[in-house]
């Protein structure tokens, strides 16, 4: 393999691509493992008893990091979605569609192909149980993009719009597109799921990608897991947080217990991780800054990888890696040969798994980077991570979508701090290192271009008229188009049908019908039809752009929505 400065993975040799009657090729002779990966979200690199918490308990962790193989320096996207994205695909999200996690900056095209979608055409059953986050509708959802077995819930967390009200108790969730109401705790009803999963195809080979919502907010936990945790004097947000770690650490037990039974445990890929820091103030162990910020505390995240029937455990990986090496690495194992002409930006981590290759590799540099707002802004909150130095940019502005960005440049301009990170892990010591600055810069800027050139940064769009998704539903806050005065501006959608389309927006909190209309701005034209329900009839063409239908009450001006709520959720039926 040929690794090229950026750290992209241009495979030839073994991995030459090759793809025939829509499936992709597998290596001869390789034992196929099943693959679990498990990913949590804003559990931070000091919310595990083996990072030095001695607060927390996370046993079933703690003892699998200890027998298995430990990055030291794993590193994710800020936020989730983008780190979501980067897992998936083996890519830097900005290549996606993605941007970043709402407002219509979370929808992966639809055309990136998965790690899903790899191994289900190599003969894999797939299954995703929890969190996806990478588009709602047709055809961004996990059913549409890989996954045979699909329990979810929508949106970036249980309780966010479009589901709303919603609960981490007995959650409202969707079930191959269709929704239900759960009975249970969220984070058990996503695993009793992807046991009965791994229960049905225990023949293989499968892949189990369970990813818990939780300890996201809102902190809802039973009281059972978090009364040890306020005996200890903690406040009662961490007290929560770790109640809810250690439920996902009770409920990771209970997977690796039923691999055990089964007696799959030798011959299967099992790697945890999470998506990003810890949103709230807590035990870092030491790392500077959280969720969102492109410091450790926010990017260096916890990965531990087993698998007993290959890899020696009890041992550390301190080289750096992130979460775009994952599907190299696991499609790698498994003996699939990557698509063609789908570029990826990580390195297959399998050597350093496996102990065969313990070299260095200083010329690697990793990018981070994560804003609001759908236009990223050169510099903006920014990150050049290498084995020993790190460049950090405009830190701590990931919702300043107005930042006017200035003098980082070639030099030791404004914004930009610069760590030995092998020596000052804490960053707490900024050098004075302008060669060094502007090599990192000019690195960035590269890396920057690059990516730009890949989609100019565009999100899917959702498309509308297909049987594949009828009805449909269009969530304002997720997945609207946002501007920068902080309002949806309609969808970006594709119409594939003709055709008269019912209609019906949510009105929000109004008890009582309303007389006023509903408009349709689509194609440069506007429509509107008086409604006392929120519903009407209308007929769209098709076409591509950005489709725009709100309620307005009679007399009134239109009410613009920028909050995370359902009112101004629509529904489309053909």
């Amino acid at each position: 393999m040929i690794t090229t400065r950026f750290g992209d993975l241009l495979v030839v040799g073994i991995l030459a691509i090759a793809m025939s009657f829509g499936g992709y090729s597998t290596v001869s002779g390789v034992e196929r493992p099943n693959v679990v990966l498990v990913m949590t979200d804003d559990q931070g690199y000091g919310d595990v008893g083996v990072h030095g918490n001695d607060k927390i308990r996370t046993p079933n962790l703690d003892r699998f990091s200890e027998q298995g193989v430990t990055f030291t320096r794993f590193y994710c996207s800020p936020v989730c979605a983008p780190t979501r994205a980067s897992l998936m695909t083996g890519r830097y999200y900005y290549r996606t569609g993605v941007v970043h996690t709402s407002r219509g900056g979370a929808k992966m095209q639809a055309d990136e192909v998965t790690l899903a979608e790899m191994l289900s055409s190599a003969g894999y059953s797939t299954g995703l149980f929890g969190k996806w986050h990478l588009g709602d509708n047709y055809p961004m959802r996990p059913i549409d993009q890989g996954f045979d077995e699909v329990l979810r819930h929508s949106s970036g967390g249980i309780g966010q719009t479009p589901d709303k009200p919603n609960s981490y108790f007995d959650p409202l969730l969707w079930h191959n597109g269709c929704s239900f109401k759960a009975q249970g705790y969220c984070t058990d009803v996503f695993t009793d799921a992807a046991i009965e999963f791994i229960k049905t195809n225990r023949d293989g080979p499968f892949f189990v990608y369970l990813s818990t919502n939780t300890p996201h907010t809102p902190l809802e936990i039973a009281d059972e897991y978090v009364e040890r945790y306020r005996k200890m004097g903690l406040s009662e947000t961490t007290a929560r947080v770790y109640g809810m770690c250690e439920n996902i650490d009770d409920n990771f037990g209970r997977l690796l217990a039923t691999l055990d039974t089964l007696g799959l445990r030798d011959n299967t890929l099992i790697v945890f991780l999470t998506d990003n820091g810890p949103q709230q103030k807590r035990y870092t162990a030491n790392l500077k800054g959280r969720k969102s910020w492109v410091y450790e505390g926010g990017i260096r995240v916890p990965c531990f990888v087993q698998w007993p029937g290959r890899f020696s455990g009890g041992r550390v990986v301190d080289r750096i890696a992130a979460h775009i090496d994952l599907l190299p690495t696991i499609v790698e194992a498994c003996g699939v040969v990557l698509p063609k002409n789908v570029r990826i930006d990580g390195v297959s981590q399998l050597p350093r798994l496996s102990g065969t290759d313990t070299k260095l590799d200083d010329k690697r540099l990793l990018f981070f980077q994560c804003h609001r707002g759908l236009r990223p802004q050169r510099y903006h909150n920014a990150a050049v991570v290498s084995q020993r130095f790190k460049l950090v940019m405009h830190p701590g502005t990931f919702g300043d979508e107005q930042l006017a960005v200035a003098g980082v440049g070639a030099g030791a301009g404004a914004g930009a701090e610069l760590y030995d990170i092998a020596r000052d892990p804490n960053e707490d010591r900024p050098l004075v290192n302008a060669k060094r600055q502007k090599q990192l810069v000019a690195a960035y800027n590269e890396w920057f271009d690059d990516v730009r050139t890949t989609r100019d940064f565009v999100p899917g769009r959702i498309i509308v008229g297909s049987d594949e998704e009828n009805p449909l539903r269009l969530c304002r806050y997720q997945d609207g188009t946002y501007r920068g005065d902080g309002f949806s501006h309609g969808w970006a959608v594709e119409v594939v049908r003709d055709g008269n389309y019912k209609l019906h927006v949510d009105q929000g909190d109004v008890k009582q019908p309303v007389p006023g209309r509903i408009h349709v701005r689509w194609l440069e034209r506007e429509n509107s039809i008086a409604t006392k329900d929120g519903q009407a009839v209308f007929k769209l063409g098709k076409g591509t752009g950005t489709l725009d239908i709100w309620f307005q009450a009679d007399g009134e001006t239109r009410k613009r929505i920028g909050l995370n709520t359902t009112e101004g959720n629509v529904k489309l039926q053909f």
